[in-house]
């Protein structure tokens, strides 16, 4: 399979990496493994400082993956030519060369997005040879800011477009990726792998896309930060598409910071994407010094209730997040509701059926690999004719999408404004404007589901929060790690206005410096292997 072969050639490298080690080294080893778990944007300054190579991190990365990946299953393939980019940066830098800001760092893409060293599968096995020889237009901005592509993420199969009981983090082509906090528990999706991935910190950054909490919820429930920028900050061209109107990729990473750096080196104006034919007029600042405020002074935030659940454990995380950000100065703003009309369910989801259906005819007609399928109809053939795609669960999402109405349809038009005024002009605005704040606020998630093979997705507590809003209007939304409950993180979500990523920004990463959370992954196989249970057998008495 395709995943083992890249690995192979991981494991080639890095087994290299030990072979030529000597004492000698010893101390550019632990430097090596400091730089591993700090922040990208500090990395990026201690390599253009010269304090550490690009190729120390690569290899240091490709060594984690091949260490400790093995359980979670969240990087799907790696970049063979990752290292010899790595060396070229090198060398390029001691020779004096100026570089961007991201030169010699290690970034991890989900496998929807095109990168020309490997194949974008969605995790399909029917795109397992889609190797397009593209670079989307956020890569070759990665590129040319001198990040390098580690390698691929896998992600739940079509980005979770084809089945009501899919299994989040599940594709043919990758198997399972697990949530590293806990083995048993869902990484959630459909961005998994790269959620995942950044919580073991298998690489200095990582994208993810989102059309519906798909960079939000694997995110908050890894326990990173992940940012859902405006739709139209970044370019879709060269993703695997679900939704014209909500698709967009994003930063997962392990600050804000670097997503704010990660986010304003991926932005801009697209000519073949005409949702960013506004970009460039809203383009974000590389965070320095000068721009990171200290407190939130003068900061009103709306709080919401209606969407933040019942569990006592989440509701004292998210209290706690409240009145640190009350403490860092900002007044916060009680929303206890909230309406929306009784269609609006029904609506969201058949104008996410008519767009996929537009979209994915378009990608595969338009991909210059040779493909099984070239429509959403063969696609389903092919599924058909392939036992592993269809042996944990159907594709019904796909049958109802060749069913839907058309995109230049009333049906499909009324249901758009409808959803799209609800979420945007008459929810996120409406709530921004009538309380006369700055940006809402709520609980991301709920702690990580199990897995279940069975019944799919499902979670006992309940999906909270209103990213479904910043999703549907197209908003700007920012998750960051705010506590845990029972060994299992939990993010507090920022959202904002229609081009207000800069505010939502800013006042996420205050709110990041003031509070301090952190929660490494214990790689737990069920929450009965926590350590704390350790010992107890030791005090107990012979009962004989």
């Amino acid at each position: 399979m395709l995943k083992q072969w890249y690995l192979l050639v991981a494991a080639v490298i890095c087994t290299a990496c030990v072979s030529h080690s000597t004492p000698s080294n010893s101390n550019q080893a632990n430097e090596t493994q400091y730089y591993l778990g700090k922040p990208a944007h500090q990395q990026a300054q201690a390599i253009a400082s010269g304090e550490i190579t690009s190729a120390a991190l690569v290899k240091g990365y490709l060594a984690r993956i091949e260490q400790l990946d093995g359980k979670v299953n969240s990087v799907l393939s790696v970049n063979p030519n990752a290292l010899e980019e790595a060396n070229a940066i090198d060398k390029q830098l001691a020779n004096g060369k100026t570089l961007g800001p991201l030169a010699g760092i290690p970034v991890l893409l989900k496998d929807n997005i095109e990168s020309d060293e490997l194949p974008t599968t969605a995790g399909s096995m029917a795109l397992l040879n889609n190797n397009t020889g593209r670079n989307a237009p956020i890569v070759a901005k990665l590129k040319a800011a001198g990040a390098i592509v580690l390698g691929k993420t896998n992600l739940s199969e079509w980005a979770n477009f084809r089945s009501e009981s899919s299994i989040s983090g599940w594709s043919a082509v990758g198997g399972l990726t697990r949530n590293p906090h806990m083995l048993s528990r869902s990484a959630c999706g459909s961005s998994s792998g790269s959620g995942a991935a950044m919580s073991l910190r298998l690489a200095s950054l990582a994208v993810g896309t989102e059309t519906n909490g798909s960079i939000i919820c694997p995110a908050s429930i890894n326990g990173v930060v992940g940012f859902k920028p405006t739709v139209g900050l970044l370019s879709r061209t060269h993703i695997v598409p679900i939704s014209l109107s909500q698709d967009t990729a994003g930063p997962m990473t392990s600050s804000v910071q670097d997503a704010w750096l990660m986010a304003s080196v991926m932005a801009g104006a697209d000519k073949n994407d005409s949702a960013t034919k506004n970009a460039d007029d809203y383009l974000l600042e590389i965070p320095s010094s000068s721009l990171l405020a200290t407190d939130l002074k003068g900061k009103r935030i709306g709080v919401v209730r209606y969407r933040q659940g019942d569990n006592p454990h989440v509701l004292a995380v998210y209290e706690k997040a409240l009145k640190q950000l009350e403490a860092s100065g900002a007044t916060l703003v009680d929303i206890s509701d909230f309406s929306q009309p009784d269609s609006f369910w029904a609506d969201s989801y058949n104008v996410l059926l008519s767009e996929f259906h537009h979209s994915i005819n378009e990608y595969l007609s338009n991909s210059p690999a040779s493909l099984p399928a070239k429509n959403l109809s063969e696609l389903i053939e092919f599924n058909q004719a392939t036992p592993r795609e269809l042996a944990l669960f159907d594709q019904d999402i796909f049958e109802k999408s060749l069913a839907s109405s058309a995109i230049d349809s009333d049906e499909y038009k009324h249901a758009l404004r409808l959803i799209r005024d609800t979420a945007g002009e008459n929810g996120i605005d409406a709530l921004l404007s009538k309380h006369n704040v700055d940006v809402l606020v709520a609980p991301s998630n709920s702690p990580s589901f199990l897995i279940d093979g069975v019944y799919g997705d499902h979670s006992p507590v309940g999906f909270i929060g209103i990213g479904y809003l910043a999703a549907i209007a197209g908003y700007p939304h920012l998750t960051v790690p705010a506590g845990q409950v029972k060994d299992l993180p939990v993010g507090i979500s920022f959202i904002g206005g229609k081009w207000q990523d800069k505010k939502v920004l800013e006042i996420g990463s205050i709110f990041e410096a003031k509070h301090g959370f952190f929660i490494k992954p214990g790689l737990l196989p069920t929450r009965f292997d926590n350590p704390r249970l350790k010992g107890i057998e030791a005090g107990l008495s012979d009962p004989r």
